[in-house]
């Protein structure tokens, strides 16, 4: 081997040999007598080859992620809890600063300042958009933080039934099913009608809480005010997942009635990835607040009036009585949490705003252009950026025929829903253009 051919070399075989020596065995397999034969790996490596130099790893790996389909190059009307948004280059050029992403925990608040006061900033725009009182510095996505709000509810009514709008995203729903099996929670779903939560039919007796999503998972908008209403008469808390983005024209959850409003922050600048990581967030009212998960960041002043940032209020089980903790999270997503203020700062009041009209005029028109080609819009209402549609055939046949076309479809709702096969919820943010959105109509409309 020719090591200048490597700028990265973790372990010499000397290396190996001297701490092999060093702690008593005579080799790495020794390490692994513990574990049975039958759960080790007992395939060869040899298949992956020899190892490469650099420029040639590159090369291959480059060729490799050339054979993906992503958004940077195919339009996407896939959304589901992961969407394309616009992220304002000044993001990454924030966010990519040393001191922020090798940041890690503020324990020791005179070095923290700046991290410390981009977690305040998170919460408090975090406070103006939900119009909610206190939030914390972020959850781990908002799915996790929506099954984090169950635990909450039920901790503060000492009720253990926890009642889910059907609406609610499905792998929301698993979520919370599977936390649920901890403490001993029963978890109920409530019937769907046109797309929304049934409120004629709603049971929430002995219910610790009920759950919305907000615009909910077929793209609805539903009723807060109602829903919240029904809650309390019943002692219930009232808990609501949201697209925060959505919330720069809708009315707010805290305005309408919500006790805990959680969701997940990743259209503000949050790259898709593969799926995550994200950034959750976690806000309640101020009678709550004691009772948050997570962290939770003040502000003070010092010793000689000066502001500033401290971790406060921590009810984590590692640093109280761990039959006191209100959760068990022990961490945050402190530079997606960023990534998610800049871009709100970047944007403004008005720019958010201006977004999430956006989304909604591109959304109702690619809707229009549904609906004049001949296909059905399922359940038909206002809605945000998402809607299902109906195509009369397999939604995974379409979804690959326009794949072959140049466009990644929406989500197949058959995924999810056996009796929903011909149905596909499509997305359309601010990123989708007239044309992509002409294109995508024609493309469908050839497969009639």
């Amino acid at each position: 081997m020719n090591r200048m051919e490597f700028r990265y070399l973790p372990m010499t075989e000397q290396d190996e040999r001297d701490m092999l020596e060093t702690i008593g065995v005579d080799s790495i397999e020794a390490l692994l007598s513990d574990i049975p034969e039958t759960l080790r790996e007992q395939a060869s490596l040899a298949a992956i080859g020899a190892p490469l130099p650099e420029v040639d790893l590159v090369r291959h790996m480059t060729k490799l992620a050339d054979k993906n389909k992503h958004t940077k190059s195919y339009p996407s009307f896939l959304g589901a809890g992961m969407y394309d948004h616009l992220s304002p280059s000044v993001m990454n050029h924030m966010l990519l600063r040393s001191e922020f992403y090798t940041a890690y925990t503020p324990y020791q608040p005179e070095i923290s300042q700046g991290e410390l006061q981009a977690m305040f900033e998170f919460q408090t725009m975090i406070c103006e958009l939900t119009e909610m009182d206190v939030a914390n510095s972020s959850m781990y996505d908002g799915i996790t933080a929506l099954a984090e709000a169950t635990y909450l509810a039920s901790a503060q009514t000492k009720k253990k039934r926890v009642v889910v709008s059907g609406a609610v995203h499905p792998e929301a729903k698993d979520v919370i099913r599977t936390y649920a099996d901890g403490p001993g929670l029963s978890v109920d779903y409530t019937d769907v009608v046109n797309g929304v939560t049934d409120v004629s039919d709603l049971d929430l007796t002995d219910a610790s809480c009920l759950v919305v999503q907000y615009p909910n998972f077929y793209g609805r908008i539903e009723d807060l005010e109602t829903l919240a209403e029904l809650a309390h008469e019943a002692g219930a808390l009232f808990v609501v997942s949201s697209n925060p983005l959505a919330l720069g024209i809708l009315e707010s959850p805290g305005a309408l009635g919500a006790d805990i409003t959680v969701g997940d922050a990743q259209p503000f600048g949050i790259p898709q990835s593969f799926g995550g990581p994200s950034c959750g967030y976690f806000a309640v009212k101020k009678s709550l607040m004691r009772k948050l998960p997570g962290r939770l960041v003040g502000q003070t002043v010092d010793e000689d009036g000066k502001r500033g940032f401290v971790l406060t209020l921590q009810a984590r089980e590692q640093h109280i009585r761990r039959d006191k903790a209100t959760s068990n999270i022990c961490s945050n997503q402190a530079l997606n949490a960023l990534a998610a203020s800049i871009t709100m700062s970047a944007l403004g009041k008005y720019g958010i705003r201006d977004m999430a009209v956006r989304n909604i005029q591109t959304a109702h028109y690619m809707k229009e252009a549904l609906k004049a080609a001949g296909f059905n819009i399922v359940d038909e209402g206002p809605m945000f950026n998402e809607f299902v549609v109906d195509f009369g055939r397999d939604a995974e046949e379409v979804s690959r025929h326009l794949l072959e076309h140049g466009m990644i479809g929406g989500l197949p709702l058959g995924t999810y829903e056996g009796e929903r096969q011909t149905q596909m919820l499509v997305c359309a943010t601010e990123l989708r253009t007239k044309e992509e959105i002409d294109q995508f109509v024609e493309v469908v409309g050839g497969m009639k």
